[in-house]
């Protein structure tokens, strides 16, 4: 389960996200009514006939193991003085799924949001309104980065499969390294992968840029980029084959010097630019 927050009217809302929908907290929304008081809130709204008979509603369609002699029982007495309903309760007797309730610093009452909707209109009409805005923003906000996303990997399966199909072209880019760039023992396995795509350690680049705001990968170009995190896991192959620095620098320049050339020609990844 993950959580993301919404903020209505000053009053800030969990979201808890589960393998199967979206769960708004009940506790939350109560908060903007009173917040000393979040349970006894929403024990009252439970006591109401509507909210018994609307959870036994929504709980028949969508729960194949609701248990409905026990709604129909709880319906019958809703609304009397004597009648008392805690999430708990509701839980335990029913088998309800529309409402959950997480014990903890994190935790409360949380419902689907098909129910939630409906305690926030309980609160207030126009704080319903605004909850349901603002959860919708929250969804289409999430939405257009799923889709950036996905595109994103897209392009890169793509671009990967060109690098395995790509023939080597003539002009190798970056540089084959000399036999002293390759005995040299570099301080530490992240410029090793510099040397290997740049050429230079990031301390060399730095006194070749004393200008420059970021370091040598901030200035490196898409194509290094996707060459880098190949590179990244590639090494870690090799160091577990045994390779020792030298070994493994002579394989991963070779590597970033194919792969380099196959992104330089790829007319999708110049797409992305």
């Amino acid at each position: 389960m993950n959580n993301s927050k919404i903020e209505v009217k000053g009053t800030e809302i969990t979201i808890l996200k589960t393998q199967s929908d979206d769960y708004i907290s009940l506790t939350d929304i109560a908060r903007h009514k009173d917040a000393d008081h979040t349970d006894t809130i929403i024990q009252n709204w439970m006591r109401n006939r509507n909210t018994i008979e609307l959870l036994g509603f929504w709980e028949s369609i969508y729960n194949p193991i609701f248990k409905p002699l026990e709604f129909e029982g709880f319906r019958k007495q809703a609304g009397l003085n004597s009648f008392v309903m805690t999430p708990k309760k509701w839980i335990e007797s029913t088998n309800a799924i529309g409402i959950i309730s997480k014990a903890g610093r994190y935790g409360g009452t949380f419902a689907h949001k098909d129910i939630a909707f409906e305690f926030a209109s309980w609160i207030s009409i126009e704080f319903k309104l605004y909850v349901i805005k603002e959860f919708q923003r929250l969804k289409a906000d999430e939405n257009d980065r799923l889709k950036l996303e996905w595109n994103l990997q897209r392009t890169l399966a793509k671009v990967n499969y060109h690098i395995h199909t790509d023939a080597i072209k003539e002009n190798l880019i970056p540089e084959e390294l000399s036999n002293q760039q390759i005995s040299f023992v570099y301080a530490n396995e992240a410029d090793m992968l510099n040397v290997a795509l740049f050429g230079k350690t990031a301390l060399k680049w730095r006194s070749e840029h004393p200008n420059a705001e970021g370091n040598i990968r901030d200035m490196a170009t898409i194509e290094q980029l996707v060459v880098l995190s190949n590179l990244e896991s590639i090494n870690a192959v090799l160091i577990h084959q045994g390779l020792n620095q030298s070994e493994r620098l002579v394989q991963l320049n070779k590597i970033a010097i194919t792969q380099v050339k196959s992104l330089l020609g790829n007319k999708k990844l110049k797409k992305l630019k």
